[in-house]
């Protein structure tokens, strides 16, 4: 059976090992296990159900370049922020937008949602970071504590706890119920473009502008592990799979990689998409195949088959750059989002199924 099969499991991760930090690893040469196999060579999806999305709706309302779009964990709502300083709720299934959220006095980068799917956390230019009430647009708290932009921002699965990152180069661990920062980490020399929970919230992995991914102890701060790309490889995106065992990281070699990061091999390489220059996020798929989608600086979604590493769809409409796109929680549909002369977002769904 294929290592890579049950991305979606709910098994216990095993965590042996990942407490281990850089310079305690044993050095390369006195591994005892035998080398891994050369990664197979793509092949035809044959005997696999390809996607079969199709544009069921494109929403329209935001007037400066989106940063993100997100599902909420009930799948009822999504969520869009951009650089226009609000964050707009719609309904996937029918494409209207049913409220703005109003408050930040400069732009979006990111937006996460609790788990509940109750409340929502905006990242902003402005330094700060909000926590939403959905349903009544009200603001409950405004996290203060970023010197420059906040970038980034994710809640743990028991959304006690919010991560964020900031363009100083530092993360940020907050409790929510009090809106405090509990730990402050000096995590990287440029840009933190991405932060992301495990689990259950025993680790952080982060990127940079820095070029460097690293991982991180929750309670401790301390830094478990560092994966560097190549020297023209910056990362921008990266997060932990659904069961935790694998990280997916986007970079400007227009590659996404998925890698084994306890021992720090990258496993899979996805290319054919083009991501030179902008923060472009990558998600998994894993309600009906198992696929891997990211926008693209053509204007396009691309989706991988997650084993072999062929493209299996790629879907048109957009008119300038893809920078955003989610999977919702239960049925194959896809949201993407785009910058500059687009501004839209479009919904998909794989006409194969719902």
């Amino acid at each position: 059976m294929n290592h890579l099969d049950n991305l979606g499991d709910s098994t216990t991760d095993d965590e042996q090992g990942s407490q281990t930090t850089e310079d305690e690893m044993p050095p390369r040469q006195a591994a005892a296990a035998p080398p891994p196999p050369p990664p197979p060579a793509p092949a035809p999806s044959t005997g696999r159900e390809r996607p079969r999305y199709e544009l069921r709706h494109t929403m329209r309302g935001h007037t400066d370049s989106i940063s993100a779009v997100k599902f909420s964990p009930d799948g009822t709502l999504l969520a869009s922020c951009a650089n226009d300083r609000v964050v707009k709720i719609w309904s996937p299934f029918t494409g209207e937008l049913i409220r703005n959220l109003n408050g930040h006095t400069k732009g979006l980068s990111d937006i996460a949602w609790s788990s509940d799917s109750v409340h929502l956390a905006s990242a902003s230019d402005d330094t700060t970071i909000r926590i939403w009430e959905v349903d009544t647009g009200l603001t409950l708290k405004t996290l203060k504590g970023h010197s420059s932009y906040v970038f980034c921002v994710n809640y743990n699965n028991a959304s006690n706890l919010l991560v964020s990152g900031g363009c100083e180069g530092e993360i940020r661990i907050w409790n929510v119920e009090k809106g405090k920062c509990v730990k402050k980490i000096l995590a990287h020399l440029d840009y933190v473009t991405a932060v992301h929970f495990n689990r259950d919230a025993s680790l952080i992995v982060s990127c940079s502008l820095d070029g460097l991914i690293r991982i991180w102890n929750t309670n401790n701060g301390q830094c478990l592990k560092t994966l560097a790309e190549s020297h023209d490889a910056i990362c921008q995106h990266v997060q932990f799979s659904p069961n935790s065992k694998y990280i997916l990281s986007t970079a400007h070699d227009s590659a996404i990689r998925l890698w084994d990061y306890q021992t720090s091999r990258c496993l899979k390489t996805y290319v054919g998409h083009t991501n030179q220059k902008y923060c472009i996020a990558a998600c998994f798929s894993v309600t009906g195949g198992k696929w891997i989608i990211s926008g693209s600086e053509d204007n396009k979604v691309y989706l991988w088959d997650l084993q072999s590493r062929e493209i299996v769809q790629t879907l048109e409409g957009h008119t300038d750059v893809v920078v955003a796109v989610a999977t919702h929680p239960q049925q194959n549909m896809i949201a993407s989002g785009s910058i500059g002369s687009d501004l839209t977002i479009r919904i998909w769904a794989d006409r194969g199924g719902s």
